[in-house]
C-alpha cells in the first residue's frame, strides 16, 4: 500500500501519564486508546507507508497479528477523518 498515514490537522497523540493511556485529542473530544493503538499512530508521521509501518511493527511484536489487523485499523481511522 502506497498510503503514508498521518495525523489530521488538529489530531494530536498525547500520552496522558496519570492516566498512563495514549490518548488522540481532536476537537472537542478526546478519544482513549487501548493496547497497542498508541505505537501504531506514533509511526504514522506521514514519512512511512502502511506496509512500511506494518513491517516495523512485525519486528518489534513478532507474535502479534500486526499483517492482518494493522491495516484495517488504520484504514478506519482514516474513514473517522484522523488519519490523512
Amino acid at each position: 500500500m502506497t498510503w503514508r498515514p498521518a495525523l489530521s490537522r488538529g489530531v494530536v497523540l498525547h500520552h496522558d501519564r496519570v492516566r498512563e493511556a495514549d490518548l488522540l485529542l481532536l476537537p472537542e473530544r478526546v478519544v482513549v486508546l487501548h493496547g497497542s493503538a498508541g505505537p501504531v499512530l506514533r509511526l504514522c508521521d506521514g514519512t512511512r507507508t502502511v506496509d512500511a509501518i506494518v513491517a516495523e511493527l512485525g519486528e518489534r511484536y513478532p507474535t502479534a497479528p500486526v499483517t492482518a489487523e494493522v491495516p484495517g485499523f488504520l484504514a478506519a481511522l482514516r474513514k473517522e477523518g484522523w488519519l490523512v
